[in-house]
């Protein structure tokens, strides 16, 4: 069972009359939560996942004038007083619709525990199963006039640690639909697809086969609930129906890129990530509610976390920022064009940072002290740089972030109360950002 307390809890003291609380301004303050609550939002959020922790000083907070910035120069941007790597080009002309924050620092260098800790806001710790990130915010923003899975995770690499991307105690009904791409052609004429496996009955199967089967899936189910009710068992048919919907609807069509022109997908990158920033594109058009987009290598693919530089830092980071650049930029420029930017949060992050110095491999090892994310579209006050570092790298020097700060940023930048509870599989209720977190006025 879920909960949403900031309606109950108003409901409950409004039924009991708590006139003192009403006069000490306790009781307008948790009104306007539940109203925010109630209210139906029409955002999107798109995950840029770059798996094995990006360097900040080759991406979004380059130190040109210091020896730890090694021979990464910094650019202009499209907004004065904001210089970027020289790595990426074509994202520095769109900064205006972006907000760097360069100040997070969130005392995880495990892959494992790190990618937990940012895929749901919490430590991988006791008995509790966090849900991901696109499980419990899809849960409060989905359309349910789509047709679509609320959540759908391209190219996921989940080695490091497959509980940061399921829906742990929401079950499976909030499960992503994973969509791998398939790659043909040459190099010179290659071509991304992204097919959605079992969507069409066997071919010895006819419709009134098929038809007859799911009738009798679920008049089993049925029985099977009537004796044995619960959340496990509804999540179960729940995620039948869900796929049995998007088999019959016409909206599966949105997978399919040939209908987009060819030199908007040349320029998003005939790759697996530029293909797949372009098909996140497409999923939030079509009413899907968040879309997690994996880069973890320089083809673009998403096996391997091609982040992670202990060697060869420049080199890799280069060839990483090659696939990056253009989706990235392009993806931005055609969310505004198309006027999806407005109610579409797109979040750009890794686990990690990586470490100021350079090792004796030309490699950056972790670093969770002081590195980069980056907001953009939705509610953020973009064109701006928030937090900075020390001249060095560091240091968090102006206004540190930490994981709980980002995950309450984000809900209410997609119009979600943070303080949303769920109900855990202890029976404990669990804040979509952990208790006593805010968001970063500065960025709202």
């Amino acid at each position: 069972m879920n909960t949403h307390s900031t309606r109950r809890q108003f409901a409950k003291f409004s039924g009991l009359s708590l006139l003192g609380a009403a006069a000490s301004g306790w009781l307008p303050s948790m009104a306007a939560r539940a109203a925010q609550a109630s209210k139906p939002t029409s955002r999107k959020c798109i995950l840029l996942w770059m798996s094995g922790g990006p360097s900040q000083m080759e991406t979004f907070d380059p130190k040109p004038d210091h020896e730890n910035g090694g021979p990464t120069k910094a650019i202009d941007t499209s907004v004065p007083g904001i210089r970027i790597s020289e790595n990426l080009p074509q994202v520095a002309k769109v900064m205006q619709h972006l907000a760097p924050i360069r100040s997070m620092s969130t005392k995880e260098g495990d892959h494992t525990r790190a990618t937990n800790f940012m895929h749901t806001g919490y430590l991988p710790q006791g008995p509790i199963r966090y849900p991901t990130l696109g499980s419990f915010l899809s849960k409060e923003l989905i359309d349910r006039s789509c047709d679509l899975p609320s959540f759908v995770s391209v190219n996921p690499f989940r080695a490091f640690s497959p509980a940061a991307y399921g829906p742990g105690f929401l079950g499976p009904s909030w499960s992503p639909l994973v969509v791998n791409s398939s790659m043909t052609g040459d190099e010179d004429n290659r071509d991304v697809s992204f097919e959605v496996s079992n969507l069409k009955p066997p071919r010895n199967v006819t419709s009134a086969q098929a038809d007859a089967r799911m009738q009798m899936l679920a008049s089993l189910e049925h029985d099977f609930l009537k004796d044995r009710p619960g959340a496990p068992g509804r999540s179960h048919v729940e995620s039948y129906q869900q796929a049995v919907r998007m088999m019959n609807s016409a909206a599966v069509g949105a997978f399919n890129l040939d209908s987009e022109d060819d030199t908007l997908r040349d320029a998003y990158g005939r790759n697996p990530f530029g293909q797949g920033c372009l098909l996140a594109r497409r999923l939030i058009e079509n009413g899907v509610s968040f879309v997690e987009v994996n880069l973890s290598g320089a083809d673009g693919a998403g096996g391997g976390a091609g982040w992670d530089t202990h060697q060869d830092n420049f080199d890799a980071v280069k060839n990483l920022c090659g696939v990056l650049d253009p989706a990235y930029a392009t993806l931005m420029n055609d969310l505004s064009q198309r006027g999806l930017l407005e109610d579409t949060l797109v979040i750009w992050m890794g686990e990690f940072g990586r470490t100021p110095a350079i090792n004796e491999n030309t490699g950056r090892d972790h670093w969770p002290k002081s590195w980069s994310t980056v907001l953009g579209g939705a509610g953020v006050k973009t064109g701006q740089a928030y937090g900075a570092t020390s001249v060095d790298g560091t240091e968090v020097s102006e206004n540190p972030v930490i994981v709980q700060t980002l995950m309450a940023t984000i809900c209410n930048a997609l119009e979600i109360d943070h303080e949303t509870t769920n109900l855990s599989n202890v029976g404990r209720p669990i804040p979509l950002a952990d208790h006593g977190s805010s968001s970063i006025e500065g960025l709202l």
